[in-house]
């Protein structure tokens, strides 16, 4: 039985550019997916047609049980959508915000309010809830956003990059939201760059690449497919490179790599902070001066090199996918 947000072979084209080809997705309920990929992959635009916003060339789609091609309205009714960018009404207040959108949803006055001041106060923006909303900052604005999305207390919610350019404490705070919010039985569909984020919320993450599904599994299955852990150590003198290379030999699982200019050396490995413990103890037994050591796990841009020969673009540059659907 498909999950609470479900796909099956999604195409989407705008002219030349295939933005999705061919997307398989299925989320169990009260569960979370990150959609990993660097912007152009395509994660928008899944978004925006799992969200009724785009109608998908070929494919199904099925959210909260609801064919989403058939019947498009009662799937936005069951549905909360927090998007890049905040949308909300910056001349309105926060408090005018969300009861509009309380009343947008058919909701009694009355209940709108009270649904305001619940979200104002659970988003930590009840002392400028009658300001209006231009004067908030940037994550101010995106708390407001995601409030707006939780008027109705939807049971399926989509995050499109919700914590992009926000500072780290925002950033946390948004994390400690959606965390009690998936708590409560609430399925998320998350996209985001950062692999971190998708550690802190995803049970399980799809990498997207050129409108692909390209790898899927847990955080931890998709770092060990580029290696899992790796020591790196840094020796201080260059004359002990290779002394040092032999003894990262002796542990490592896979072939050592040596900077010279850095005097770095890495070695993919397993066994985590015990086996670290035994290289600090062999190396001091030889002799050998280091200056940094550590046990590393795989960086976004570790993954993306691995599964698609090239690092994540930076963020705020645009994809194809994204320039074309706002068009």
């Amino acid at each position: 039985m498909p999950g609470a947000i479900y796909a099956e072979g999604l195409v989407k084209t705008f002219g030349d550019v295939r933005a999705l080809d061919g997307v398989d997705l299925d989320v169990p309920e009260g569960t979370v997916l990150g959609l990993l990929g660097p912007n152009g992959a395509g994660k928008t635009t899944a978004v925006r047609c799992l969200t009724t916003l785009l109608t998908p060339d070929s494919g199904k789609a099925v959210v909260a049980g609801i064919d989403v091609l058939k019947h498009p309205n009662e799937v936005r009714r069951s549905i909360g959508l927090s998007g890049q960018f905040a949308a909300v009404d910056e001349y309105l207040t926060g408090r005018e915000n969300l009861q509009m959108v309380g009343q947008l949803y058919q909701m009694r006055a009355k209940e709108a309010k009270l649904r305001a001041v619940e979200l104002l106060e659970r988003f930590h923006l009840t002392d400028a809830a009658d300001r209006p909303s231009k004067t908030y900052s940037g994550g101010m604005r995106r708390r407001l956003d995601l409030a707006a999305a939780l008027v109705v207390s939807p049971p399926v919610m989509f995050m499109d990059e919700p914590t992009t350019g926000l500072d780290p404490r925002n950033r946390q705070q948004l994390w400690e939201v959606i965390q009690e919010l998936v708590a409560g039985g609430t399925t998320l569909l998350l996209t985001t760059q950062y692999l971190e984020e998708a550690d802190h919320l995803a049970h399980d993450i799809c990498v997207v690449d050129h409108g692909r599904v390209i790898a899927r599994g847990t955080s931890d299955q998709l770092k060990a497919q580029t290696g899992g852990e790796r020591v790196e150590v840094v020796v201080h003198e260059r004359e002990h490179i290779d002394p040092a290379a032999e003894v990262l030999r002796g542990f490592g699982k896979g072939e050592v790599t040596a900077e010279s200019h850095t005097r770095r050396l890495t070695v993919p490995v397993s066994g985590g902070a015990k086996l670290l413990a035994e290289v600090i103890r062999e190396l001091d037994a030889r002799g050998i001066e280091i200056d940094d050591i550590g046990l590393r796990r795989p960086t976004l841009d570790d993954v993306f090199i691995s599964l698609t020969g090239h690092v994540a673009e930076e963020a705020g540059e645009a994809g194809q996918d994204e320039q074309e659907a706002a068009a």
